[in-house]
């Protein structure tokens, strides 16, 4: 709800109060089905949306911020994109602390059919990678293996965006098809 002097998108005066939890009840019902599509469409999951709405305005109140603010639909939007930018980095951060080198990895535990039959998928693996074309491996390894983009590749080996692509997509069918349908 609009109080005097914020329709010309001025703050309030210093003094001027005006209802706090009328205020936050008001922009909530305003902005609050925007920022759930913001959210929505950037996660998978719709109630991890809702919480991320629930959280951007709860640190909007938090820090204090919702009084004399001329745009806090601005202010809630950054909060939120910053939200996702703390998400994107602790699940980057979560995945490279679970990585575990195929060395460093217990196979199959006590199961012995079990341990045979992945020793024999990796070997399967290995003898079906050294019958892809020695360029394709090499694209298809630096992308799976050592984690780089098709634009990184493209760069290093001097193809273009396309041909790593089909590389890549070749690759992935070559194996599939070497490996069987197992």
């Amino acid at each position: 709800m609009a109080r005097a002097g914020e329709e010309a998108g001025e703050p309030l005066a210093a003094g001027e109060t005006g209802d706090a939890a009328e205020d936050v009840a008001s922009l909530y019902r305003a902005e609050g089905p925007r920022l759930l599509r913001f959210f929505r469409r950037r996660t998978a999951n719709p109630e991890e949306a809702r919480d991320l709405v629930q959280e951007s305005f709860s640190r909007m109140l938090g820090a204090g911020a919702g009084a004399g603010l001329m745009r806090p639909e601005a202010y809630l939007r950054r909060i939120g994109q910053n939200l996702l930018r703390d998400r994107a980095k602790f699940a980057v951060r979560r995945s490279a602390a679970l990585h575990m080198s195929a060395d460093d990895a217990v196979l199959a535990g006590l199961d012995q059919f079990r341990l045979l039959e992945t020793r024999d998928l990796l070997d399967r693996l290995e003898l079906a990678m050294l019958e892809l074309p020695q360029e394709t491996r090499e694209v298809f390894m630096a992308h799976r293996v050592e984690g780089l983009t098709y634009a990184e590749i493209a760069e290093r080996t001097g193809l273009t965006l396309k041909q790593v692509e089909k590389r890549i997509a070749r690759a992935m069918l070559d194996l599939s098809d070497l490996l069987g349908s197992r």
